[in-house]
């Protein structure tokens, strides 16, 4: 197989270079199976005698060529058993251990085996008895059973190819000369003495003892240490596997097989082998050096076993000396370039480490370093000039100042000036000389001023919310470029990001607006110029409302105060003066302010009693501290506690009654609410006596919602008064009672009709029902109720009008018109309506026709407003057309017009020359008032003008009307 690609019907390397096979070149060109592309060897057709072997690509450029890792090709195949004849049997006895061999054949690639027993597709079972080993193919019993005789075949499996064969059968038989006797265990199966693993490898170890009774195998390490999890046994303990083979797992592994007979073990060595693996600091890199230098280059990888070391130029061995793996060349000439590769190899495989060597040669240059045309420096500074030419050799270097030569021979070429003075200002030259060559570069120096910061920053206080100005200036020599930048609390403003809050001026002050607490810290101006950088600092101080407090809790509660604890917020640069104590239950809206003892609780103190509060309430506590800046905000609520309960200590309200049927007493009142029941198993006691008596009579609620009582009793006279009192109580006892109301017991309905009963139909919607008031009677009449229906043998589709006092008169609306309606009157009081009238019969009118008026016309002329219409004419079915109604609107005007009842088509109105009116017209009968007609639109321009209108409009009249109504959207 290849070690680094995939075999398939075609086989792809990667690179671009020449290959060979087993160190033999390809011939590309005469080879029709071999190709390249962009560097990659592909091979058609495989076939297994041309192209197993050994594949390497020699890479080359101008620079020189370097070798590729070795890849392996071998090609997986599994042969046939050389005899298919019958093998010969295996005769044991009962008890006795046996091992039938499956002797795979010639083959290639790795393999898997199973054993059929008698035929197919019944294959052997394994469990703690049997066993087949897939580093053997052998079949073990541990000891042989009467159900194992029979034939057994061996099935070879190659993972690769997926071929499968079969040997001949081996029959088991069984010796009829008695039964094997118990025996200790005999290792059959064991690893070798020492097994070698490739790091992350998956290692299995193999153990099979025979034995009778059968064998129990375990595993242990003879260090003691015990296996880390991933450690796995299989088959009955056969196997133990080792997943991700690391260093830590090396080591001696003991196989133990025990049974009541004896026992045995078996031990082996696993070891870690490693590919070798380059250490990352020893692997080489392209390198550049000047001609005549030395080249040392030292190459270190790990591996098991060490590895040893080589190296090539451009593939071959070269000019170089090599000691303990590195490689050095003395006096390094042009002929030296190329390229080089380490090579480190054991026999679990070899790698490359490849880099280029350039040797150069060539005259000193300032092309990439030269002096700046302009190097500002502050006096009594120190001034550094460097001189650093490319060059190879390294080139020998000197300075002058203007003409004068500074110094001959400087070793880094770097030119000092301390404690510089305006007279060390003029132009400076380095002069760089090697064999192949002469350079030189120069800059001017310039001496300046020292920069002076003319304003600093102070220490400051302020309000958050506030703005402030922090200033920053200097006086500085006018030849440098200043600029300046501040720091809060050690990071860089930027301005842009954070331009809601901070300004930085020209001058270099800083502006910071709508101060948070967050801005609270250190502020420094860094100022920068040519030749140095100065700063200066100040402290901010951000006052703001203190933070919450926090940690709230209860720490005792009785049926009306809590015990409240604290831990206090931050101040926020002002010390925190007072605390506010807020609660809310579940019937408060939002939270409110409690009483405490002490009433005001002072900035000192963390603890705070609260009074004041409701018994067997749930209540929620937080705390607001304040200091000279304001209120700061609310701490986290405390958990949710409940005060202890208490006898009630508020009565019902409103407590009255009255009404009700014939020998009842009801009793109403304003049930007290959940927060003032103060405990559990609340509930009413209502008491009442007779006015004038003194016994009371006492009745239990034990509902707290409940807010009505009713007593029944048939000596209660009607209508007599009562003392009636309403108190509370709970689970703790008996609250107070309300103060005594009077209320009066119910009353018997009135026991007389009314007389003289007479109805009117007023229009064809409403009749008008008279009577005659009742005389004295024993019973209250509180008014008078008047019920109708259209259908007297259906009393079901009944009516009903009721009118208050002693009014003897109602009008019934909303009636079908020319509809018979019956009618009839009774008085009632709070116990109903008495005896009924009897009942009279009246028919509504006819309904108003329901046309509207056709062909209106109008006339403005000055203020006065002519108007000429269609008489409208009632069908059969509807009420005469008596006259008609004209009904004009203003904006400002409305309550100023009278509305015109004429029994004429004609009508004449005023109108004021200021305003827009709407005018409607709307036939009037005995039925009521009939259709509108469409509204007229007098627009306060039209004086002088004239039109015409309809309820159904011609083609001509509807452009008379929008152009109206274009004119009235001004109104």
């Amino acid at each position: 197989m290849l070690e680094s690609a995939k075999l398939l019907d075609s086989l792809s390397v990667h690179h671009d270079c020449l290959w060979s096979l087993n160190g033999t070149l390809i011939d590309l060109g005469n080879d029709y199976r071999r190709h390249m592309s962009g560097g990659s060897l592909i091979i058609s057709n495989l076939d297994k005698d041309q192209d197993t072997g050994a594949y390497q690509c020699t890479a080359f450029n101008t620079w020189g060529s370097i070798l590729s890792r070795r890849a392996s090709l071998q090609f997986a195949y599994l042969e046939n058993f050389k005899t298919q004849t019958v093998r010969s049997a295996v005769n044991v006895r009962e008890g006795q251990g046996v091992v039938l061999l499956c002797g795979p054949p010639p083959h290639s690639g790795e393999l898997t085996f199973a054993w059929i027993f008698n035929e197919y597709p019944y294959f052997v079972q394994q469990d703690s008895r049997r066993f087949i080993s897939q580093e053997t193919g052998s079949l073990y019993f541990a000891k042989v059973e009467p159900t194992d005789v029979g034939n057994y075949t061996c099935v070879v499996n190659n993972t690769v190819t997926k071929e499968k064969i079969l040997s001949s059968p081996t029959p088991l038989v069984l010796r009829s000369d008695g039964v094997m006797g118990e025996y200790e265990p005999k290792i059959e199966v064991h690893f070798p003495d020492s097994v070698p693993a490739a790091k992350e490898s998956v290692v299995k170890l193999e153990c099979f003892a025979l034995g009778n009774p059968v064998p129990e195998i375990s595993w242990r390490r003879t260090s003691g240490v015990p296996f880390p999890s991933k450690v796995k046994t299989k088959n009955s303990n056969a196997i133990l596997e080792i997943p991700n083979f690391q260093q830590e797992d090396a080591g001696t592994y003991e196989c133990m097989a025990e049974n009541r007979r004896g026992k045995n073990a078996a031990r082996g060595r696993d070891e870690c082998n490693r590919y070798p693996h380059l250490y990352r600091k020893h692997t080489i890199t392209d390198t550049a050096l000047s001609i005549e230098e030395n080249l040392f280059w030292e190459c270190k990888a790990n591996g098991k076993p060490k590895p040893s070391y080589s190296w090539l130029k451009n593939g071959e061995q070269g000019r170089v000396q090599i000691e303990n793996g590195a490689l050095s060349i003395a006096a390094l000439n042009l002929s030296d370039s190329g390229m080089y590769q380490c090579v480190a190899e054991n026999k679990h495989g070899i790698i490359y480490s490849s880099a280029q060597l350039m040797v150069l040669a060539s005259p000193p240059s300032f092309s990439k370093s030269p002096l700046r045309a302009l190097l500002k420096a502050r006096s009594g500074s120190e001034v550094t000039l460097e001189c650093k030419p490319q060059a190879s050799p390294p080139a020998i270097s000197l300075w002058k100042k203007g003409n004068e030569i500074l110094i001959t021979l400087f070793p880094n070429g770097t030119l000092k000036i301390a404690n510089v003075t305006k007279r060390d200002a003029a132009s400076y030259t380095c002069i760089a000389k090697n064999q192949f060559g002469t350079a030189s570069t120069t800059g001017k120096l310039l001496i300046t001023d020292p920069t002076r910061i003319t304003m600093r920053p102070t220490n400051m206080e302020i309000i958050v919310g506030e703005s402030i100005v922090i200033p920053c200036q200097i006086a500085c020599d006018p030849a440098l470029d200043v600029s300046f930048s501040w720091a809060f609390n050690g990071q860089l403003i930027d301005f842009q990001r954070d331009s809601d809050h901070f300004e930085r001026s020209i001058s270099g002050d800083l502006m910071i607006r709508n101060i948070q607490l967050s801005h609270g810290g250190k502020y420094v101006c860094v100022i920068d110029t040519d030749v140095e950088s100065l700063s200066t600092s100040a402290i901010l101080v951000v006052k703001g409302p203190p933070g919450p407090p926090d940690k709230v809790s209860v720490e005792e509660i009785t049926d009306s105060t809590a015990q409240l604890s604290w831990t206090p917020g931050r101040d926020n640069g002002s010390p925190i003066t007072g605390y506010i104590i807020q609660a809310r239950t579940p019937f408060t809206v939002g939270w409110q302010a409690v009483d405490t003892v002490p009433e005001v609780v002072n900035g000192n103190m963390l603890t705070a009693t609260v009074v004041g509060l409701n018994a067997w309430v749930e209540y929620e506590f937080r705390v607001v501290a304040r200091n000279t800046v304001g209120l700061g905000e609310p701490s986290p609520s405390s958990a949710k506690t409940r005060t202890e309960d208490a006898i009630p200590d508020t009565a019902p309200t409103d407590v009255g009654g009255g009404g009700g049927t014939k020998s009842e007493l009801v009793i109403t009142w304003e049930p007290v609410s959940e927060e003032l029941q103060n405990g559990e198993g609340f509930g009413y006691i209502i008491a009442f006596r007779p006015v004038g008596t003194v016994t009371w009579t006492r009745a239990v609620i034990s509902t707290p919602g409940v807010a009505r009582y009713v007593f029944r009793n048939d000596t209660i006279p009607p209508f007599s008064p009562f003392d009636v009192k309403v108190g509370a109580y709970n689970n703790r006892g008996q609250g107070p009672f309300s103060s005594i109301a009077t209320v009066y017991s119910a009353e018997e309905v009135p026991s007389v009709a009314p007389k003289r009963v007479r109805a009117r139909s007023v229009s064809a919607a409403k009749i008008e029902v008279i009577w005659e008031a009742l005389p004295a009677i024993p019973e209250r009449v509180l008014g008078y109720e008047v019920v109708y229906w259209e259908d007297d043998t259906k009393p079901d589709t009944v009516g009903k009008v009721r009118i208050s006092g002693n009014s003897t008169q109602v009008n019934i609306t909303g009636l079908k018109a020319n509809t018979v309606y019956y009618l009839s009157v009774a008085a009632f009081n709070t116990a109903g309506p008495g005896p009924q009238s009897a009942p009279i019969n009246n028919t509504t009118k006819k309904p108003p026709p329901d046309r509207a008026p056709l062909n209106i016309q109008w006339t403005m002329i000055g203020s006065t407003l002519t108007l000429h219409w269609d008489p409208v004419v009632a069908m059969e079915t509807e009420s005469k057309v008596t006259g008609y109604l004209v009904s004009p609107s203003s904006r400002h005007h409305y309550n100023d017009i009278n509305t015109i009842l004429t029994n004429k088509t004609t009508a004449e109105l005023t109108l004021s020359a200021s305003d827009n009116y709407l005018i409607q017209i709307k036939a009037v009968s005995e039925g009521g008032e009939g259709v509108g007609s469409e509204p007229i639109h007098i627009h306060k321009l039209s004086m002088g003008a004239r039109g015409s209108g309809s309820s159904r409009l011609s083609p001509l009249c509807r452009s008379a009307v929008l152009i109206s109504a274009l004119l009235s959207s001004v109104w």
